[in-house]
């Protein structure tokens, strides 16, 4: 009789631990095709048009927010990558939560870069599409739709990864606080 209960008690946990791995595997994969969309779309974004006689290119290298972002998107997929063979690797050994607080970590670092990234884009993003009367600089996007469209679309996509984190890092932070009986 007490097997039986000894068994009924352990295979929540058990359970529990399935669910985190699940969720843990499921969420990387998808901030890592979020950050790889990201960082290409941003990456090959582009266009040309010619006023009087004078070729105008909009790109996305042209601006130092728009660079921070195509990288903080291609580092965040990489160590993304690193972190899903890290989570593979710990679901293995079983689930010693000292050994998921180094996930919190990585996954707050990316979440804060990926935050950063964000803001910087949709801040120029914002100036782009509608311009600042007060300082004179005028929209971009009604001659250069094309490109104002590719990089709402990356950020858009950055933002998803962005969410992904954030779900991560309090899933993470919840598997590490847990205390092993």
């Amino acid at each position: 009789m007490a097997d039986i209960q000894t068994k009924v008690v352990q295979s929540p946990p058990r359970r529990s631990h399935k669910i985190f791995v699940t969720a843990q595997i499921s969420l990387r994969i998808l901030a890592i095709a979020a950050t790889l969309v990201a960082t290409w779309v941003m990456v090959t974004s582009k266009q040309s048009m010619e006023v009087f006689g004078i070729k105008i290119d909009a790109k996305y290298s042209y601006s130092s927010a728009f660079k921070f972002f195509a990288g903080a998107n291609a580092t965040a997929c990489a160590f993304s990558l690193l972190s899903l063979v890290a989570v593979s690797v710990l679901s293995r050994k079983g689930s010693d939560p000292g050994h998921y607080f180094f996930l919190f970590l990585h996954d707050m670092i990316i979440m804060s870069l990926l935050m950063a990234a964000c803001a910087a884009a949709t801040a120029i993003g914002y100036v782009g599409r509608y311009g600042n009367t007060h300082t004179g600089w005028m929209a971009i996007c009604d001659p250069f739709g094309k490109f104002c469209n590719r990089v709402s679309i990356s950020v858009l996509f950055s933002y998803l990864s962005f969410v992904a984190f954030l779900i991560l890092t309090v899933i993470s932070a919840n598997k590490s606080r847990q205390i092993q009986v």
